[in-house]
Order: C-alpha cells, then sequence, then structure tokens
C-alpha cells in the first residue's frame, strides 16, 4: 500500500473524511459531486471525481446535535433532500475541523440550507451569517410552527454545546 493511501486511511479514521491539503477548494470555488453520506442536518460527505471524498459543513445554519430534540427529523430531512444526489457546492471556506463550507445546490436550483431553515430543521446561524435569506426563512418557519419550532422555545445547538462544555469541563 502506498503512503498516500496509508495517510487517507488515518484521515478518514481520525476525521471522518480524507482531503488532501492539495486538493482542498479554495472559497469560490465549485465542485459537483454526489452525497454519499449524511451525518447530521448540517454535515454531509461528497464524492467527488477521482472518488475522493469531502465533509462538508453547509455555511450559515446550525443543526440539532446527536443528543438534543429533532436530530433524527433533521437528519433524516436533510437524507431526503440530497442523498445519493448529485449537488453543486459553492466552497465558501473551511472550518476549523477541516470541513468544507459552503452552500449546496440540488439540480432543480434548491439550496439545502434554505431547505433546512425553510422546513423548520435548522437554525440560521447569525453568528457565522448575515444572510437576509435565511433570516426571514427562519422566521417564516417560526411563524408556521414547522419543524423544530413546534416546541415554544428551541433550545439552539450552540447553546446546547457550551452547557454540555460546561458541564464536563465544570467551568461557568
Amino acid at each position: 500500500m502506498k503512503v498516500k493511501g496509508i495517510v487517507c486511511i488515518l484521515a478518514v479514521l481520525l476525521a471522518g473524511s480524507c482531503v488532501e491539503k492539495s486538493v482542498v477548494p479554495g472559497a469560490g470555488n465549485s465542485i459537483t459531486g454526489r452525497v454519499i453520506s449524511v451525518i447530521d442536518g448540517d454535515t454531509y460527505d461528497l464524492l467527488i471525481e477521482g472518488n475522493g471524498t469531502m465533509r462538508v459543513r453547509m455555511q450559515g445554519i446550525d443543526a440539532p446535535e446527536r443528543e438534543m430534540p429533532f436530530y433524527r427529523a433533521s437528519r433524516t430531512y436533510l437524507s431526503q433532500l440530497c442523498f445519493g444526489r448529485k449537488v453543486t457546492l459553492q466552497v465558501t471556506g473551511q472550518d476549523k475541523g477541516g470541513r468544507i463550507l459552503g452552500f449546496t445546490y440540488l439540480d432543480d436550483g434548491r439550496e439545502l440550507c434554505q431547505e433546512m431553515v425553510r422546513a423548520g430543521y435548522a437554525w440560521h446561524f447569525k453568528r457565522y451569517s448575515s444572510d437576509r435569506v435565511l433570516a426571514v426563512l427562519e422566521k417564516e418557519a417560526k411563524l408556521a410552527r414547522r419543524g423544530l419550532w413546534v416546541d415554544t422555545n428551541p433550545q439552539p445547538p450552540w447553546e446546547y454545546r457550551k452547557e454540555m462544555y460546561e458541564r464536563r469541563t465544570g467551568s461557568d
């Protein structure tokens, strides 16, 4: 086995994806591929030309974490939208964990971040996005009590993660 293959296997085991630094697309680039795995309501794996894969974190939204209400519904909805389908990713950057950030378009022109917020299965992540369309879609979903908005005051994932961190570390 070549060293490159061993490095890729280790990357998959440790990070869940294998994207070599030399092939990480820059912001503004478009990539076409097939969604081969949905991790949660805002993250999926994309199979690209040459059988490479990349983990994609959808830009501007945040979906429920594994232990939160609506996690399964959010993940299922994203799967129904895109699993096994060809999509086009408009790259906006890369996060601290090495995931590619971007907006994902289906063949019919719908954008996945917008669809997740519209259905009420993700929050507009205002800390990292000033997208007016996502803001309006979130307000509409909240008013219509779609998805997670059937709860009066659902806990956002960033608050949940902070709470879990404080419990683990014993800090406030």
